[in-house]
């Protein structure tokens, strides 16, 4: 009974160490609830109960079996694709194996590896048993300390996938030295294994310390690139306000002048022709003016651009706002955010062979802030993994990172997001608190 209860908490302990593992890398599914979180726990116990209680013979059908449950049940628990999840439970079996390897060839025991269940612990097994688990979770710490602030979501998979010869080659040359050694039967030979495992294990040390070198400098190329959008954006926006100021300032001159020769009119006693006149001087203003205003300047400036483009496109923009001039949202942000989603908006419906629509609700309601996007789409519009699949062909890249900016910025101001794509219409929800 002893032995049972202690496997159960060895493989309780070992799933937590996994779930802390693919913390160190990847973000929990926001979307999931407490209870779906701990639900997928139980699974991932359960399943490497069985395949311990049941698999302890057949090893390489148990570790696959393993490796197969953390895969599934991790990519639902954390915002990661299936490629990823593969990557990171073979890293992390990879780390479970060669320390638990090396404790089972120091103490000449057949101990508990990603949850095999034996029976028959004596108390020196089950303390090198417990003291290999130990180890592991400290080595996940080191990790999570060392990886805490910095984020790997910009290393792409075909780069994490580079890595998966480290894991694999240890994972099998573990195994078969378990298969080949079942019992060490001299110094010499004991020597040996200690030699091969630890060679693995400085070779997996090493795999981390290059990891941690590329997303270091994945981290400055991508914060380089967003510098780099941002500061376009910026320069668009601030050369678009610069052209309003100027036309503005040649409106008025033109202004003073329509003033003069309506006086000349009136003072002639033309009035016929003063009224045609203003007439047709109204309908040029009308067709000109900005006809967006949230009594805040950049705003305006990037939704009356934006609204012209549009319009110059044949598409229909329909906008909702309100007095935005209390809004907490730094001018920076604002054009990473409205310049984006427009521009994305306005090439989405570019591709729309009929109905071109965009749909734009910009306001400050109940303490909120409350932006949405919505734009008619021909294509299914992928998103997955906080990434917009995207079909365009000259900057896919530009494009990735400006809607990564766009999810990046939200939570820096701890808003929410949603996003949808059905009945061949795409949207972009934000909600900012105030």
């Amino acid at each position: 009974m002893f032995t049972y209860f202690f496997s159960l908490v060895i493989i309780i302990f070992e799933a937590i160490c996994c779930n802390l593992f693919y913390d160190v890398f990847c973000k929990e599914n926001s979307r999931l609830r407490k209870s779906q979180k701990v639900l997928l726990m139980l699974s991932l116990i359960c399943c490497y109960y069985l395949c311990g209680l049941f698999l302890s013979d057949m090893l390489i059908l148990k570790m696959t079996l393993v490796v197969l449950a953390a895969v599934i049940i991790m990519s639902f628990y954390f915002e990661i694709s299936i490629k990823k999840s593969v990557i990171f439970a073979l890293l992390y079996q990879g780390l479970s194996i060669i320390v638990d390897y090396i404790a089972y060839i120091s103490n000449n025991t057949i101990i508990s590896k990603a949850g095999e269940v034996q029976k028959g612990y004596a108390l020196e097994g089950s303390l090198v048993v417990i003291f290999s688990k130990i180890t592991v979770f400290l080595c996940i710490l080191l990790l999570k300390k060392h990886f805490g602030k910095k984020s790997t979501e910009t290393l792409p998979d075909k780069i994490w996938g580079r890595f998966l010869f480290f894991p694999v080659f240890t994972i099998i040359t573990i195994i078969a030295m378990i298969m080949t050694f079942q019992y060490t039967k001299n110094e010499v030979q004991a020597n040996v294994l200690y030699s091969i495992s630890l060679g693995l294990a400085v070779m997996n040390i090493f795999v981390y310390f290059l990891i941690n070198d590329i997303v270091t400098s994945e981290a400055k190329l991508h914060e380089k690139e967003v510098l780099g959008l941002q500061f376009k954006n910026q320069i668009d926006m601030y050369r678009s306000i610069s052209e309003n100021y100027e036309i503005q300032k040649k409106k008025s001159h033109e202004f003073k002048n329509h003033i003069l020769c309506i006086e000349s009119l009136l003072k002639a006693h033309e009035y016929d022709k003063a009224s045609k006149y203003v007439r047709n001087i109204s309908n040029t203003f009308i067709g000109e003016k900005n006809v967006i205003n949230t009594n805040h300047v950049i705003i305006n400036a990037i939704l009356n651009t934006k609204y012209q483009e549009a319009i110059s496109k044949n598409i229909v923009f329909v906008f909702k706002v309100n007095d935005l001039s209390k809004i907490v949202i730094k001018d920076e942000d604002l054009v990473v955010i409205l310049a984006n989603l427009l521009n994305n908006a306005i090439e989405a419906c570019e591709k729309c062979e009929e109905k071109k629509t965009i749909k734009l609700k910009f306001v400050i309601e109940e303490n909120l802030i409350v932006l949405s996007v919505k734009n008619t789409c021909s294509n299914l519009i992928i998103y997955s993994g906080n990434e917009i699949k995207t079909s365009k062909k000259d900057e896919p890249e530009m494009h990735g990172i400006g809607i990564k900016n766009i999810i990046q910025i939200i939570e820096k101001y701890n808003g929410e997001y949603v996003i949808k794509n059905e009945n061949n219409e795409f949207s972009f929800s934000i909600i900012i608190p105030l």
